[in-house]
């Protein structure tokens, strides 16, 4: 196959596996909530779900291995808990939540069916794809993405010449810090460590390309999908902030997302809305359950029973969490990411930085630090009356729930540094 078509096909497989639910009705949101600091709310978004996503594509360009490959270097032991922990949570609520956002968004307002058979029915096409493993990156590249993209851009274009001004209120205090944290809901550093290693083998399939040349092609789809990713939540955010005068104060995510689509394109925006929502959301739990699936038979020796049995747990899984209600999903989502993120963001910036300034030593180091200053935000998000008023004085960025940024960097710097110079006073030695 052509190289720029390879490269445009993997961009747009990876640009569909990252778009999915939460990408969808949290960047509205956020806009509407933002109002006129629409603009500073997206850059922070988009660090979280943009630049440190595609960092781990970036990552996984360089490694080539599997997901267990990113936190080795900490220990085995963690990498596996951390691997297994990742995969938990993946298929346990970003998988589901993308079949309950479906059930809300595209099939709800038309048919008087119950969430279950709209999750049952969901998953079991999802089994379908999924043990079609080696199509995947050309049904979802060739077909499904062009069509998600179609859709987007005419919200968004109409909303852009629309006459509407971005309400002069908002009611974050902090919208760059603000979000950064709704960033996290879209589960994209964690979808880039699984929906990474999955772009992987799906391309050792159907290529024999040597390191470099498959280093290449999947830096510059990584590259082309973040571009893409970027533009489209920039507009979604910006269409958020233009509509939000004319919705009600509770309005809810799936519903602010239903009014845009009906506002901008009629009658026929709620069909478009619909067709956008399923698609968007299929692909996303495809690559979840396809990533875990993979993972279990790396850990059962390449077994391919382990992999067709995990993904009948995944499907299974996701039809009775997929029933629940998408809010009911995203609050019980906060206090794991709070955990797991932090985390996955620093392994994911350790294995893109040059090998020769992260040693297992500096992987230790960063890793435990960053574990141990996340333990208050975690402590945050589960509700606890806690007093972490000293905390907030003396930890940077921790009264926006980041104080684990600063420590971690420090343990980067000062690991590296104290690492040269013992190695100076040996030679000298």
């Amino acid at each position: 196959m052509n190289k720029t078509k390879e490269t445009l096909l993997t961009a747009f497989a990876l640009f569909s596996l990252f778009f999915g639910a939460g990408n969808l009705i949290l960047p509205p949101f956020l806009g509407y909530n933002s109002g006129d600091q629409w603009f500073l709310t997206s850059i922070g978004f988009s660090i979280s779900a943009v630049l440190i996503p595609i960092l781990g594509i970036y990552a996984h360009a360089k490694i080539q291995g599997t997901m267990i490959d990113f936190a080795k270097k900490v220990s085995p032991v963690f990498s596996f808990v951390y691997c297994s922990l990742v995969y938990l949570i993946a298929i346990g609520l970003p998988s589901p939540r993308t079949a309950s956002v479906t059930h809300e968004m595209a099939i709800s307002p038309y048919f008087n069916v119950s969430p279950l058979i709209t999750s049952t029915v969901y998953f079991i096409l999802v089994f379908i794809i999924v043990i079609n493993r080696s199509k995947l990156i050309e049904v979802i590249g060739k077909f499904i993405t062009p069509l998600i993209l179609f859709i987007l851009i005419s919200i968004m274009g109409v909303s852009i010449f629309s006459n509407n001004s971005p309400a002069a209120n908002s009611p974050y205090p902090k919208p760059f810090s603000s979000g950064i944290l709704e960033g996290y809901q879209t589960f994209d550093a964690i979808g880039a460590v699984v929906v990474g290693a999955v772009i992987i083998i799906s391309i050792n399939i159907r290529s024999n390309e040597t390191y470099i040349a498959k280093r290449k092609l999947i830096s510059r789809a990584g590259i082309l999908a973040g571009l893409g990713l970027f533009i489209i939540y920039t507009g979604l955010i910006f269409t958020g902030a233009l509509y939000g005068p004319e919705f009600s104060d509770n309005v809810s995510r799936t519903n602010l997302l239903n009014g845009i689509a009906a506002k901008t394109l009629g009658s026929i925006g709620r069909q478009f809305l619909s067709i956008l929502v399923t698609l968007a959301c299929f692909t996303t739990a495809v690559g979840i359950v396809t990533g875990t699936s993979d993972y279990a038979k790396q850990i059962f020796n390449n077994s391919k029973t382990a992999f067709l049995i995990t993904a009948i747990l995944g499907c299974s899984l996701g039809i009775l969490v997929g029933q629940l209600n998408v809010g009911y999903i995203i609050d019980i989502a906060i206090p794991a990411l709070a955990f797991i993120y932090p985390i996955t963001i620093v392994l994911i910036i350790l294995n893109a930085i040059p090998a020769k300034y992260t040693s297992s030593v500096v992987f230790k180091m960063v890793v435990i630090t960053t574990i141990l200053f996340s333990i208050p935000d975690f402590i945050q998000t589960l509700g606890l009356h806690q007093d972490f008023s000293l905390w907030h004085q003396f930890i940077p960025f921790s009264e926006h729930q980041l104080g684990w940024t600063a420590p971690a960097l420090i343990a980067l710097i000062a690991t590296n540094i104290f690492l040269k110079y013992s190695d100076k006073l040996k030679s000298t030695s």
